[in-house]
Formats: structure tokens, sequence, C-alpha cells
């Protein structure tokens, strides 16, 4: 296994599952689970084209289909999701949404 879970400034990930921070020294395997919670790792819900409200809920068009978004699978096109400390999802449309409020404004 490559993965342990450590403080630190390197390659920082979180798992999907239990929201720990993940220290990665190389590529994601197909067997790599957290050291926390035990979760499987290269699975959708880790991986950077996962977005719930897209089709298939993956932005890459070109993967094909896994149902279970929670599993270990082959997918060619994992990407494990960047963890930006303080800057989720919600934070960044917010922030998006005052520049273009401020940029418009009468």
């Amino acid at each position: 296994m490559n993965v342990e879970q450590m403080p630190g400034h390197d390659t920082m990930r979180i798992c999907h599952k239990c929201k720990k921070e993940l220290h990665i020294q190389n590529k994601v395997g197909r067997k790599d689970t957290c050291p926390s919670c035990g979760a499987d790792l290269r699975v959708c819900r880790n991986c950077r084209f996962y977005d719930p409200g897209a089709y298939n809920q993956c932005h890459e068009t070109q993967a094909e289909r896994v149902v279970d978004k929670d599993r270990s699978n082959f997918c060619d096109y994992f990407v494990f999701r960047d963890s930006v400390s303080g800057t989720g999802r919600d934070e960044k449309k917010q922030d998006a949404k005052t520049k273009l409020e401020h940029l418009f404004k009468k």
C-alpha cells in the first residue's frame, strides 16, 4: 500500500468517506484503502471528474459508466480529487457569484 495518513503539505488528498487527510506518495491503486476507515480509494467519489449533477455523475465523456461510485473500479481516467484546504465547491461557487455581482454592480 502506498497510502498513509500523515500531516504535511505534500500531495494531500481527503478520503470521501471519513474525510481524513491522506498523504499519497504514488498513484492510487485499485486495492488501496484508507488507513482510517478502510474504504476503497480508487472510487468515483474520490475522482476529480466525479460530479453528482453530471451525466453518469462524471465529467469525463469517454469514461465507461460505473454503477457503484463507492467501490474500487478500473477506470482509466481516474485522477484523485485535489483537496484545497478551506476551499470547497460551495465556497468557490459563492466566491465566483460575489465577484460577478461586484463586477456588474450599478
